[in-house]
């Protein structure tokens, strides 16, 4: 299983970010006070985590200082199928919000709007998400573009 996942915090004007490695993830905490410790090393009340399994799917965790994650899942599907994709949908109440057994294509879940004052509307986030032949990559770099991180993100995946 390929992971890949990148945290990135507001710092006065610019963004910073770091590459994390996940390893075993039991429960939200684990991913939130990863996610926490790097923004306030940035000096910045929150962050986003990207995280992108297998070109298969992705999910973007926020966490704020004093306040619960939020998490958006691409494919509440694979919930089933990854521990950590499970964990998440656990997070972000998406468990139990059901997949019709006849869906066809990605089943995004969660809260789309976690992004939405650093400049990626909810819409265009579940329309990204549904996209058909859409890597789960390109979709993680026009959010970092739109939120103001993309040249970050990037530099990592070179």
């Amino acid at each position: 299983m390929s992971t890949f996942a990148a945290v990135f915090a507001p710092d006065g004007g610019t963004w910073r970010g770091a590459e994390l490695e996940l390893g075993e993830v039991d429960v939200i905490d684990d991913v939130t006070d990863l996610t926490l410790d790097f923004a306030t090393d940035t000096g910045s009340p929150s962050a986003v985590l990207l995280i992108e399994v297998d070109d298969d799917w992705f999910a973007i965790v926020r966490a704020d200082e004093d306040a619960e994650p939020r998490v958006y899942l691409s494919d509440l599907r694979v919930a089933e199928d990854y521990p950590l994709a499970g964990v998440l949908a656990e997070a972000g109440a998406l468990v139990g919000a059901g997949v019709p057994d006849t869906a066809r294509g990605a089943a995004p879940s969660g809260d789309s709007g976690l992004l939405e004052d650093f400049g990626v509307p909810a819409e265009e986030l579940r329309s990204l998400s549904v996209g058909s032949g859409v890597l789960p990559s390109d979709v993680l770099a026009v959010v970092a573009d739109r939120a103001g991180f993309g040249e970050v993100l990037d530099g990592m995946r070179l």
